[in-house]
């Protein structure tokens, strides 16, 4: 059982959630389907409210409601296709060339997968529903923790002073929302706990987002637990930093600015809080990855536990999607044998990253072809296609997880290795304040963890274009390569085509505004501040 709140409190905690709901997002058009009141003076007579009620601004990370993986605690919104971590993995990673999903009668998916997509799409607008319910949640956590509600209600010094750290972690989540909102959709609905609860929102562009994203993320860091230090699950410093490192890295792409020396400053901290590599790369993505070797590196992740959390989010989904149609593979991975008939498939050019003889023994490369063409010409045909084992409900010490269709494995959000070479990029792009031995220290860590040969590379052989297809290798399927795409100017144009980009089969050219995502017909509708995004 994952260790970050009480678990047995998880229904009364999404109930919390509803209410708050109920209260602060008028603007999404989305409303409860549970209407009690629970946020009465009567429940905050107990002090333990206040961490309950804070866990329930993290359980909107992993939950969709609290009957269950089906049920889903926002009208309009389906569990399948409002999980946090669901929507973010297809809207990064099923957008681009690494993952082709079978079923494409899933609401959603075929336009997703195949660039066709428009602003009624149930997945875009389950990632700007489900991100401003966080939003929605974290400043319902603020207004109940003023220094006037506290002393109103005679709260102790100790949790006074614990209250401290629970309002920068709510501020936190609510800023990494509103930087998902800048990458995906280049704006947002834009309020805060000073903000009228029933009042229309205001809209933040990109700019207004990144500039608020970087102040809120530097003004709370002194309130935050240092690295590695605080319950697992729950958001520290290194957090803080991680999401800075991306925005300055992708600076360029969001506010036409250069920011990647402030990138290597960033990333230096991270390096120096205390995280180190997993000592398996498989240790990150197993079912005990809360307690293995990977607990040091991955810096973030979103719960999933297959007992007492089920959902359907990324991890459950990657799991069950690598067992072949032919292979019936699911036992080894600690799922049913059968899994889910072949959901998952690795597009061509991602299976070309492992091509190379010096990656026949690379533990990264999970590959299986065995009679498979590599070629997917037929989307609906699950036996053409390699297919993957990176993702598994296995223990590193035997065993698996407690459920075989809900797996216990976190989905690792941000982690170690992401920011090895994202200091690695910041440099070759220009940024000061790095030194060539790290670039080549951080990389041959990498590689060497990989069991590559080819672990001995020279600044002369990390080049940008080395950098991007190693990001892939490395963080194939952890929701990065959608913007990673475009910080290479790569996703849209023709300069690099994929198997049905822009549905063709082998891939052509996309228009320059696909780099966002149209704004939910639905959101528009129901906050005429905001506008659609060009070309939709």
């Amino acid at each position: 059982m994952k260790k970050i709140f009480k678990i047995e409190r998880i229904a009364t905690i999404f109930l919390i959630m509803v209410i708050a709901l109920s209260s602060c997002t008028k603007d999404l058009d989305i409303t409860p389907q549970d209407d009690q009141d629970l946020l009465g003076e009567d429940f905050f007579k107990n002090e333990t409210a206040y961490k309950e009620l804070l866990a329930g601004v993290y359980a909107n990370l992993s939950l969709t409601g609290i009957d269950g993986p089906e049920s889903s605690n926002i009208q309009g919104l389906d569990a399948g296709t409002s999980q946090f971590g669901r929507v973010l993995l297809y809207l990064q990673t099923l957008s681009a060339d690494e993952m082709i999903w079978s079923y494409e009668n899933d609401p959603g998916t075929r336009e997703i997968q195949r660039n066709i997509w428009n602003a009624d799409d149930p997945i875009i607008l389950g990632m700007f529903g489900r991100s401003h319910v966080t939003i929605a949640f974290a400043n319902n956590f603020l207004r109940e923790t003023t220094d006037a509600k506290l002393a109103e209600r005679n709260v102790s010094a100790a949790t006074k002073t614990e209250i401290v750290a629970f309002r920068a972690e709510a501020r936190l989540l609510r800023a990494m929302s509103y930087y998902y909102m800048m990458d995906l959709f280049g704006q947002a609905n834009f309020a805060t706990e000073n903000d009228a609860i029933n009042a229309k929102p205001q809209t933040y562009n990109r700019k207004q987002l990144f500039d608020f994203v970087e102040s809120e993320l530097i003004t709370i860091e002194a309130d935050l637990k240092a690295p590695l230090q605080n319950q697992h699950g729950r958001a520290d410093k290194g957090v803080a930093w991680m999401i800075l490192a991306k925005m300055y890295l992708n600076a360029e792409v969001y506010i036409g600015e250069s920011k990647y020396t402030e990138c290597i400053t960033v990333c230096k901290e991270i390096i120096a809080g205390g995280y180190t590599l997993a000592t398996s790369y498989a240790h990150n993505f197993m079912a005990d990855n809360d307690v293995n070797s990977a607990k040091n590196e991955i810096i973030f992740p979103l719960i999933s536990d297959g007992t007492f959390t089920q959902n359907y989010g990324p991890t459950t989904v990657m799991v069950n999607g690598e067992v072949g149609s032919l292979e019936a593979n699911g036992a080894a991975l600690g799922v049913g044998a059968g899994g889910w008939g072949g959901a998952l498939r690795v597009r061509k050019q991602f299976a070309l990253l492992f091509n190379d003889g010096i990656y026949n023994n690379d533990t990264r490369n999970t590959l299986i072809s065995g009679t498979r063409s590599i070629e997917i010409t037929d989307i609906s045909d699950k036996d053409q296609g390699y297919i993957i084992e990176k993702y598994s409900n296995d223990k590193s010490t035997g065993g698996f997880g407690a459920d075989q269709t809900f797996v216990d494995t976190d989905f690792p959000l941000f982690r170690l290795a992401d920011v090895y070479l994202m200091y690695a990029e910041a440099q070759l792009r220009g940024g000061t304040g790095a030194t060539t031995a790290n670039v080549e220290n951080y990389i041959n860590s990498l590689r060497s963890r990989a069991n590559n040969p080819q672990n001995n590379l020279t600044i002369a052989d990390i080049t940008l274009s080395f950098i991007l297809d190693e990001r892939s290798r490395e963080l194939h399927w952890e929701a990065h390569r959608r913007q990673d795409l475009i910080r290479f100017g790569k996703f849209t144009g023709g300069s690099y085509n994929w198997a049905w980009k822009g549905n063709g089969t082998n891939g052509i050219a996309l228009p320059a505004h696909m780099k966002l995502y149209p704004i939910p017909s639905a959101s528009l509708a129901s906050n005429p501040n905001l506008t659609q995004n060009a070309g939709y």
